[in-house]
Formats: structure tokens, C-alpha cells, sequence
């Protein structure tokens, strides 16, 4: 086997060693990879003739890293030779990678070659072309090809195309706030109102993090809906105020499971309702971009018992197991901005001082036990807010919960060093917030808690 020293040596002979070597070893694959794999940059002169011969190799990996070294020459004798492998090649990876190479040419030969690519069934192809076509994006055929792939049916060619064509030309933020700051009057407050109307008062990127559990339908006094799909539509009427008060490339975390509809009489059926399946269409249609999803895992002690019939009988089509589980769905607002621009509108010393320390969960499975309360029967675990309030935001942020119940997204995100702002309808839950028990949660820094009517004053 050749050293990638001595492969680098032969290289400057360029008197056709190559070739031969090639020649002499053409079914030892682990030959040819080597020296495919370390011929690195290559000389303008480089004798690469040797090169599309091995095209016809079965194994993958020799047509990739041939298609890349044919790449390096910049040859525009073998632009037809990397398009058949753009067309045809039966690979993925090796495809694409033929579209690159032909990219990088940077020759208006390339334009009429990847505008046909175009054209490909596979996205990935598709995009690869886009990039090489944008350096003659003031072609005017070029220009409105691409243009015109904002109807493109796949969702990743038409993000790529409004970023490039479209987001400058999109409506900027109505707000002249800097990001990472937030209004004084929402710092630490709880109303007492209805979520809709309290987030209509509010202006467009006001907070930095959602994270909520809604009402479950139909499964407690305080949750009761016509039908499933007045449900549906009245989370989709929530989470599109989220959406608009939510500030740019920023996170919203929702937490919710499948919902069992108890049986009328032992003549009907109990009914399941996949909520977090069926509510995440409506997201995505609003803009938020899925990122993540998070299963929070119970002790089995801790859940109702449904396996217990099936346990007596054994009886196959009666299985149903015990529901350990909740989703946290994680979105982002979208944008074209990446995470790094969200990270550095902030202050070294705070991108510092909220950094993860160790220990963190890494996986997407998070255990964590339940909690019971005498007064709200759904109640988040503190270890549950901690963990998305420190991945997903930075101190100093304003944390939101649109059902805040309990309050304890406000009381961790307040020991976190974060702002929170809290809205709940339900006067016996903001009773018991604002009670001198549930008030010792808030007791670090001062919160207040208003009616709708009084948080309106507060604004003017």
C-alpha cells in the first residue's frame, strides 16, 4: 500500500505511474481508495486520463472519490462525463458529488448541464444544482429558472430558494427591539385572562421561549370542547399568537401525549386522540419549523393501569399497555438565519454564564418523575422546566407560558435567572398562585400578579 507521502511524490512526476499502478491493481479496492483518497489538490498539468476508467467500478466509494478528484482538475473535457454520473449514476452520494464537481467549474459551459439537472426527482440533487447555478445568478435565464422554484414541490429546494431570492424581500419585524431584550411590563407578571386576548395585546417578538402543556381535551372540568375539532382549532388560534409574539429563530416547546376519552357504558368504546400528532400539521403550516422530539418517560407506578384486563385473559387484539409516556415537541420560529446569529446578539459574559453545565441529558428520552398536586392535577416537574428552560434559552430571557396552571414554569424559570410572563384563565389556579403558599415561589424577585383590565393600564 502506498504512503500519502509517496502518492504525493508520484504526483509531481506526472509521467502516467498513475495509470499504471492502477492498471496493475484495478480489483484491489482498498488499493485504489488509497490513492484515490490522498491524491489531495493536483497540479494544473496533473494526467488525470486514468480517472474516468474507474466509473465503472462497483463499489461506491471508488466512484465518489473519482467523481471528486475529476472535480479538482477543473477540466471542461470532462463535463460530459460528470453529468452522465450526475444522471445516471445509481448513487445517492456519488451523484451529488458529480453535481458539485461540475459546480465548482465555475464555466458557463456548466449552466445548460445543471439547469437540466434541475429537472432531477431527488431534492438533494436539486439543491446541489441550485448552489452551482448562483454564481450566474445575474444570467436572466438562470435568474428566473431559479426563481421560479419557489413552487417547487419539496420543502427543502423551495427553503432554499426564498433565502436566496425571497427573504430580503420579506417583511422585517415591526418591533425596533434588540433582541435579546423584552419589555418591562411583561418581566415576572401573571394575568388573569383568557391567553388569546392577553397575547393580542402584545407586540410582534416580545418573548425568547414557549414552553406550555395544554389543557387536554375534554379530559377535566377545566378543558371542555364541542368536538375534537374545536379543540384542535382553538390550540392552532393559541399557538398562531405564539408564533407572532414569538421572536425571531426562537424555540417553542410543547408538551402533550395521546388522550383517552373514557366509554360511555360497556356498549361503546373508549376513544384515543393522538394530540400531538394531529395539532403538529397546523404548526408547520404557521411557520414553526420542527426541530425535536423529546419522549419524557414515567415510572410505570405513576400512570393509570390499562394492561390489567389483558392480564387476566391474554387474549390477543385486547393488549394495551400502560402510557409512560409525553411528548415535548420542540419548533422553531422560521427564519433563514442560523443558530448562530440568535446566539451572538448576546454579550459574551452571558452566552458564558448560561452555558449547559455537565451532566445534561443526551439523549431524547428524558426520566422524570411526575408531579401530584391537591390543587392542579396536571402539574409540570420542576426538573422537566429546568431542563428546557436552560437548553433553550439564556439568562436574562422571557420565558412564556400560555397555561401556566400551577406556575411553575415561572417559579423555574425566575430561579434560572430568567424573566417569565404567565397568562391563566382559570381563577382558582391564579388564586392559588397569587396565595402566600404558591407566592413564596416567586418571592426572589417581585411578581405581579393582574387582570386582564389592570394588565391592559400597565401597557398603556
Amino acid at each position: 500500500m502506498l504512503s500519502k507521502q509517496k502518492i504525493k511524490e508520484l504526483k509531481k512526476d506526472n509521467n502516467g505511474v498513475f495509470k499504471q499502478l492502477v492498471f496493475e491493481n484495478k480489483r484491489n479496492n482498498a488499493y485504489l481508495l488509497n490513492i484515490l483518497e490522498n491524491l489531495g489538490q493536483l497540479p494544473k498539468d496533473f494526467d488525470g486520463s486514468w480517472l474516468p476508467d474507474l466509473l465503472e467500478s462497483k463499489n461506491k466509494q471508488i466512484r465518489f472519490w473519482t467523481v471528486k478528484n475529476l472535480g479538482k482538475l477543473n477540466n471542461g473535457n470532462y463535463l460530459n462525463t460528470l453529468k452522465n454520473v450526475a444522471i445516471n449514476d445509481i448513487d445517492t452520494t456519488v451523484r451529488r458529488e458529480a453535481v458539485s464537481s461540475i459546480g465548482r467549474m465555475r464555466n458557463p459551459n456548466t449552466k445548460k448541464v445543471l439547469l437540466e439537472i434541475l429537472k432531477d426527482n431527488d431534492p438533494k440533487i436539486v439543491s446541489q444544482a441550485i448552489r452551482g447555478l448562483l454564481i450566474f445568478k445575474s444570467d436572466n435565464e438562470v435568474y428566473e429558472q431559479l426563481k421560479s422554484l419557489i413552487n417547487h414541490p419539496n420543502e427543502m429546494v423551495r427553503t432554499v430558494i426564498y433565502k436566496e431570492f425571497f427573504a430580503e424581500q420579506s417583511i422585517k419585524s415591526k418591533t425596533n427591539q434588540p433582541h435579546t431584550e423584552s419589555y418591562d411590563y411583561l418581566k415576572n407578571v401573571v394575568v388573569n385572562g383568557d391567553t388569546i386576548e392577553v397575547m393580542k395585546l402584545l407586540k410582534d417578538e416580545s418573548v425568547h421561549l414557549t414552553f406550555t402543556s395544554p389543557p387536554y381535551y375534554n379530559a377535566r372540568d377545566y378543558s371542555i370542547y364541542p368536538s375534537y375539532k374545536d379543540y384542535l382549532g382553538f390550540l392552532a388560534e393559541v399557538f398562531k399568537e405564539v408564533y407572532r409574539i414569538t421572536k425571531e429563530g426562537r424555540f417553542f416547546i410543547l408538551n402533550t401525549s395521546p388522550i383517552i376519552i373514557p366509554r360511555i357504558s360497556r356498549q361503546h368504546s373508549s376513544k384515543r386522540y393522538p394530540i400531538p400528532f394531529d395539532i403538529h400539521p397546523f404548526l408547520v403550516e404557521m411557520g414553526w419549523e420542527f426541530i425535536d422530539d423529546i419522549v419524557w418517560m414515567k415510572p410505570e407506578a405513576s400512570v393509570k393501569n390499562r394492561v390489567g384486563g389483558f392480564q387476566q385473559h391474554r387474549k390477543p387484539l385486547g393488549y394495551k399497555p400502560n402510557t409512560i409516556t409525553e411528548y415535548l415537541m420542540v419548533y422553531r420560529k422560521s427564519t433563514e438565519k442560523l443558530l448562530d446569529w440568535n446566539i451572538r446578539q448576546y454579550d459574551w459574559k452571558t452566552v458564558k454564564e448560561s452555558k449547559v453545565k455537565d451532566g445534561f441529558e443526551t439523549t431524547n428520552v428524558w426520566k422524570i418523575d411526575p408531579c401530584f398536586d391537591k390543587i392542579h392535577s396536571a402539574v409540570f416537574p420542576v426538573e422537566l422546566c429546568k431542563r428546557v428552560i436552560k437548553y433553550y434559552s439564556f439568562m436574562g430571557d422571557l420565558v412564556f407560558d400560555p397555561f401556566s396552571g400551577s406556575g411553575t414554569v415561572g417559579k423555574t424559570a425566575k430561579s434560572l435567572d430568567r424573566y417569565f410572563f404567565l397568562t391563566e384563565k382559570d381563577d382558582n389556579y391564579f388564586n392559588y398562585m397569587k396565595s402566600k403558599k404558591s407566592n413564596e415561589m416567586f418571592d426572589k424577585r417581585p411578581t405581579k400578579f393582574l387582570s386582564l383590565t389592570e394588565f391592559q393600564q400597565t401597557i398603556k
